[in-house]
């Protein structure tokens, strides 16, 4: 049985219109290379909990962002689902007998690398300690309590050089952006956690999260 905190984030992920929202944030597929990711939640006593990852600086794109597990879909994957997991198995250790499949979002667009990413939202059953497997990309892993990303003194509007804005989160000395800020705020809302906040308030990207370590 789904524990009850996860019921409005399934019947959100299954509604009607999920396309069209995600359609409206700009993020509709393109046709690019098939990508997945995992976002995986706990259900705690003390509340959900997210699994992202913290990329390392050298990488040629997505150097220092913060994430979800995830990666390109390979011949081998039945799915995306089966990509998504094998994904994060990989890169952090999370074992995929210790996931349920919650639902999966429609593809959205990442327009840095081209990939058409599909959302793979899941509950983490058993959480366990996890740390960087593939270590050549992954800098740390960071299992941040929902509580914390939505606390409306942890959300702002980033402001990239270029002009892009989007939603944002501190957690921390990190800063969630991007791709990333998109889907957990779109997330955060179909599952009913979100709370209001001031959209208004704007914040460059610092240069660790957009260029990674140097």
């Amino acid at each position: 049985m789904i524990p009850a905190i996860f019921e409005q984030l399934v019947a959100g992920l299954d509604a009607p219109d999920v396309a069209a929202r995600v359609q409206s944030r700009g993020r509709e597929a393109r046709g690019g290379r098939q990508a997945a990711v995992l976002i995986a939640f706990t259900a705690e006593a003390e509340g959900p909990r997210v699994v992202l990852i913290e990329k390392t600086g050298h990488l040629r794109k997505h150097a220092g962002q913060v994430a979800f597990p995830g990666g390109g879909v390979e011949p081998d994957d039945v799915s995306v689902v089966a990509a998504a997991l094998r994904e994060a198995d990989e890169e952090v250790g999370l074992d995929p007998e210790a996931v349920r499949v919650l639902g999966v979002l429609p593809d959205a667009h990442v327009r840095a690398s081209g990939f058409d990413v599909a959302p793979v939202v899941a509950w983490w059953r058993t959480p366990t300690w996890l740390a960087p497997a593939d270590t050549h990309e992954i800098e740390s892993v960071h299992v941040v309590p929902v509580r914390t990303l939505v606390d409306p003194v942890n959300r702002v509007t980033y402001v990239h050089p270029l002009g892009f804005r989007g939603p944002a989160f501190l957690v921390g000395d990190l800063f969630i952006w991007g791709f990333t800020g998109h889907l957990l705020d779109f997330v955060l809302e179909a599952a009913g956690w979100a709370l209001p906040w001031d959209v208004a308030r704007e914040e460059s990207i610092p240069e660790r999260f957009r260029h990674g370590k140097r």
